[in-house]
């Protein structure tokens, strides 16, 4: 078992910056939220990490065989149903033939951890600690 922890500093607004490993990401909403557009909103990383995570799950899945596809698109489409996504579409374009891509999609989605991840959801805890 291993755990990583990422950390987000509220910047005022809407605004949040958030610190994953080395990297700074900026968190925002649209300005039709409150917010000034400056960056994705929260749930416009969760689809990125779906999308960016099914990718790589499926160019890994291929790469175990010795194959790799010379083309590879996904997007991901979250559809809302109140305060959370209800569905969440992934729609592959490839240059793989379709047996190709049967069988690396299938093994995406047992590699694929973002994906994973929300199909059996983990137990959330909240904690609080006063600053100081």
């Amino acid at each position: 078992m291993s755990t990583r922890t990422v950390a987000a500093r509220w910047r005022g607004g809407y605004r949040v910056d958030v610190t994953a490993g080395s990297f700074r990401l900026l968190v925002d909403e649209p300005e039709s939220a409150g917010g000034t557009d400056t960056g994705p909103q929260p749930t416009d990383y969760l689809l990125a990490a779906v999308a960016s995570c099914f990718a790589l799950a499926l160019v890994h899945s291929a790469r175990k065989v010795g194959e790799e596809p010379a083309l590879l698109d996904v997007s991901v489409t979250g559809t809302y149903e109140g305060t959370r996504y209800s569905d969440i579409a992934i729609d592959v374009v490839s240059s793989l033939t379709d047996e190709q891509a049967e069988r690396f999609v299938e093994a995406a989605q047992r590699v694929c951890y973002v994906t994973n991840t929300l199909r059996v959801p983990p137990r959330i805890t909240v904690r609080h600690t006063t600053a100081g």
